[in-house]
């Protein structure tokens, strides 16, 4: 069953989770009544499906249960709830940096998706917020990967949503990011990297590819140490603090990876590495420090920064950056 989208929703939340939205198929090209064409397209969750039925939790988008005898017509849509899959809980908190009534910025763990998207629903930033906040209408403003940790912002009001998402969108946020990689003796202190990045479908990996460059990162050498894991006596690891200018699928960790320097605990750079379900034992060694932006709404300047640490730079971060309220 198809997830829902974040417009419009004629069900209530459901302990933080969306409902999902289901187009039917045009009139005359399966079966006449609502139901059955639902049990034919899921019959996997044919018992699922009747209890909701039953329970008048399968509706129109005005709201009205649906029956046997609810009439159809062309490009028509229900709504109703999917129950998740079992999911192995993220053993991790997220931790509030700040909230009023049109923001909720938060330091989120590793591991924890930003939004329900496959095998990840109720394990994830957006449902465990709305379901321990108590705000159904939370939406994010931008994204995080699952693996990267730190500064995630999220709308508490629909009315200013697309404002701070339009930020995003528009490359009027700053966003620095903190990274663990190797060291290697003659690494710059700056360095700039511009690439056109190729995301195949059903590909884990991105690519760097011919054509115009749609992705740059400045990459700023902070500190180095020497590397403490064992068989890499003698090697150094470095501090990095990270600024993309362009916000491209796993841009950053491609990025470190062509120029030599992969970012610790990186599953898929330079090569796909099998981690079994509930390792969380090495995560990707990848913060977002930070993020600023004049704010759309009354003209601030707000600037939000992590409290996490990342687990092989235990030692205080050079140049700090101001914390957020200051």
């Amino acid at each position: 069953m198809p997830n829902s989208r974040t417009r419009a929703r004629p069900l209530p939340l459901r302990e933080g989770v969306d409902p999902v939205r289901i187009r039917l198929a045009d009139p005359g090209q399966g079966p006449r009544s609502i139901p059955e064409e639902l049990r034919r397209r899921f019959p996997d969750r044919r018992a699922e499906l009747d209890a909701a039925l039953a329970a008048g939790e399968v509706v129109t988008a005005d709201g009205t249960p649906v029956t046997e005898t609810t009439r159809r017509h062309r490009g028509m849509d229900v709504w109703t709830y999917r129950a998740p899959e079992p999911e192995i809980p993220v053993p991790f908190g997220i931790d509030l940096l700040y909230r009023d009534d049109r923001l909720v910025v938060v330091d989120k763990p590793h591991h924890l998706a930003t939004t329900p998207r496959a095998g990840h629903v109720t394990e994830t930033a957006l449902v465990r917020l709305r379901r321990d906040l108590g705000l159904d209408d939370l939406a994010p403003a931008h994204r995080l990967d699952r693996l990267t940790a730190g500064v995630l912002l999220f709308t508490v009001d629909p009315a200013h949503r697309a404002a701070y998402q339009d930020l995003f969108a528009a490359r009027r946020v700053r966003k620095t990011y903190l990274a663990v990689a190797p060291a290697p003796e003659g690494t710059p202190e700056v360095r700039e990297r511009y690439s056109r990045i190729v995301k195949t479908r059903g590909v884990l990996q991105a690519t760097e590819g011919d054509g115009e460059p749609d992705a740059h990162s400045v990459i700023r050498l902070l500190a180095t140490r020497p590397d403490p894991r064992p068989g890499h006596e003698g090697e150094r690891l470095g501090l990095y603090r990270l600024e993309p200018t362009t916000g491209r699928t796993h841009q950053l960790r491609l990025h470190m990876s062509v120029l030599g320097t992969p970012i610790l605990g990186d599953d898929l750079y330079p090569e796909v590495r099998t981690v079994a379900p509930g390792d969380f034992s090495e995560p990707l060694q990848l913060l977002a420090e930070s993020i600023a932006f004049l704010d759309p709404v009354d003209g601030e300047e707000r600037t939000f920064h992590t409290r996490r640490r990342l687990d092989h730079w235990p030692d205080p971060v050079p140049d700090p950056l101001p914390d957020p309220g200051e």
